[in-house]
């Protein structure tokens, strides 16, 4: 079963660029984005599993710059055909 996951992660000041390209490399991260509001990097990741997340959110919390992150686990998924086709 794939897992979808949102990924909110704050940083420290000047580090949303790096830690959002250094997140867009990792296995099971769809993008990453340095985003404006509470959270300084977005992350959407795809995963075969539910323990998938536990591992790349350690990762990412290893990356410097990094200071906390949140997570959203998807529980329904709508597809509007008219945005992605």
């Amino acid at each position: 079963m794939q897992i979808v996951a949102f990924i909110l992660i704050n940083t420290g000041p000047g580090k949303a660029w790096d830690v959002s390209e250094a997140v867009s490399k990792m296995e099971g991260v769809k993008i990453a984005y340095a985003v404006t509001g509470p959270f300084d990097v977005i992350a959407y990741a795809d995963v075969a599993d539910i323990d998938a997340p536990k591992d790349l959110i350690t990762k990412i919390h290893n990356i410097k710059g990094t200071q906390r992150t949140q997570t959203a686990i998807s529980v329904q998924g709508l597809k509007p055909e008219s945005m992605f086709s």
